[in-house]
């Protein structure tokens, strides 16, 4: 999982001297050598300054957290200097071992790391709020209008994409996790597990953590797997958080601190929780929203697609919040919204507190997106208490293989997780009507070609599904 994230840290740098629209307007281009100016430290950064920065972000954050890393590390590191090379690439390896979005926690710990615990939520909120906001509104325009022709049309094209992107996932996380018989193993029985015996998410997992950990002791050299994030020696002149800058106090570990920052995480979801439980009762959609998407969050280890199964198993299956086709839709509106993809969990819940009229008939939209929030809320409260707790003690614990192979073990699972949930999605594209039908041939040659497109020709999530989108419109016109 981490060699991916190095490689694409230094493609802006290297690859033409990309320029990102960082500034909504203003073409920034990323040099490769600093020049003399940037041997001195840039000037301190004031809290506004941080501010506006990482609103901004929240709404260019495209391409995935390859592509979100990738940005934080050209404004970041590269042209603004607030944090040098080897700390940026310190606090990406934290994140990588925590469940959830990694690129929103990096956001956070540099956010938290320039100005303490504000800082943090203003740059982790802002990661968040602007994909929240935009796809309540997508899923607004989905849920009234997406049975006209020109909606319908768009899904149409959207779908087989989906199905390839899933595919390319699986490939992407598969290609660094299954390095070795043993791997293998673990990813096709999490497969069959999943497809044959219907066994839940979590229970894939922990049996997964456990035979990473018993590995571990008995033959370890299967389970050194991956590594963390090197140090690529490119300087970038002097910084604001250099690599010698000492530790600011509120970033040292304190058995107290974490102990206090745990102890408010946990009253914060329980304040909510127990708020949730009086408005609505303990069989309320909006409670089991909560609970479940805190455990969703909990589960998140290997992206946003590691947990797509649990949610569908959840969310589909069991409390029937949104059907199926609908699941592969938010997945393609997820897709095409910047921040992290995990966000298609408000798009779960507006098609839930809309179908369900958490607040009335009267209120449809209201309902949904009060739904939508609550599960944005419940999904990320737990990675900012991860990111201001926990950091010193995944920092002590990183490389040390009786912590790492249970991730490894993991993530090989999950590669087996997210091939069934490519599965799932193949079949109910490929043979809208059951597979007693005949095969939609123009949804398996949209497939085919979205395939070729990601496994071939690299194209980036936004062209390949405004593409695909395009095709099924022209299809189901013309």
């Amino acid at each position: 999982m981490a060699g991916r994230y190095a490689k694409a840290l230094h493609e802006v740098a290297v690859r033409r001297r990309l320029e990102v629209d960082v500034d909504l307007g203003e073409a920034v281009t990323i040099n490769a050598k600093p020049t003399v100016e940037t041997r001195s430290a840039p000037a301190p950064v004031s809290f506004r300054q941080a501010f506006v920065f990482w609103l901004k972000l929240g709404f260019i954050s495209f391409g995935g957290p390859a592509g979100q890393i990738a940005i934080m590390h050209s404004e970041l590191v590269e042209r603004r200097r607030w944090i040098s090379e080897r700390r940026f690439l310190h606090a990406l390896n934290y994140c990588m071992v925590l469940p959830g979005p990694e690129a929103q926690q990096l956001a956070t710990y540099i956010g938290w790391l320039m100005h303490r615990t504000a800082g943090g939520l203003v740059a982790g909120g802002l990661f968040v709020l602007p994909s929240l906001f935009l796809l309540i509104g997508l899923s607004w325009i989905y849920i009234r209008f997406g049975e006209l022709p020109l909606v319908a049309g768009i899904f149409y094209g959207l779908k087989p994409a989906v199905v390839a992107l899933v595919l390319h996932a699986a490939f992407r996380i598969g290609s660094r996790a299954l390095r070795n018989g043993v791997m293998w193993g673990i990813a096709i029985a999490a497969f069959l597990a999943i497809a044959i015996v219907d066994a839940p998410f979590p229970l894939v997992l922990m049996v997964a953590a456990l035979i990473g950990l018993l590995g571990s002791r008995l033959a370890p050299r299967y389970f050194a797997v991956g590594g963390g994030h090197s140090d690529t020696g490119k300087d970038y002149g002097a910084a604001l958080i250099d690599d010698d800058t000492p530790i600011a106090p509120h970033a040292r570990f304190s058995p107290l601190r974490l102990v206090t920052v745990i102890a408010v995480g946990v009253l914060v979801w329980g304040l909510a929780m127990g708020a949730l439980l009086v408005a609505n009762g303990l069989q309320g959609t909006l409670t089991q929203m909560g609970w479940f998407f805190t455990k969703a969050a909990l589960l998140t280890f290997g992206g946003a697609y590691a947990v797509l199964p649990y949610v569908y198993q959840g969310a589909v299956e069991g409390y029937q919040w949104l059907s199926g086709p609908q699941m592969i839709d938010g997945l393609a509106l997820g897709e095409t919204t910047p921040g992290p993809l995990i966000i298609v969990v408000a798009f779960v819940g507006f098609i839930g507190g809309w179908s369900r009229e958490v607040l009335g008939p009267e209120m449809l939209f209201l309902g949904g997106a009060m739904a939508a929030c609550i599960v944005a809320f419940f999904t990320f409260l737990p990675s900012f208490v991860f990111i201001f707790a926990g950091g010193p003690l995944i920092e002590a614990t990183h490389g040390k293989l009786g912590f790492t192979a249970p991730l490894s073990a993991i993530t090989a699972a999950v590669v087996g997780v997210i091939l069934n949930l490519a599965l799932y999605f193949a079949l109910h594209v490929l043979w809208p009507q059951g597979r007693e039908n005949h095969l939609d041939l123009f949804a398996a040659a949209i497939a085919l070609i979205a395939a070729v497109a990601l496994f071939r020709f690299k194209v980036g999530v936004i062209t390949l599904l405004a593409s695909c989108g395009s095709i099924g419109l022209l299809l189901r016109l013309f």
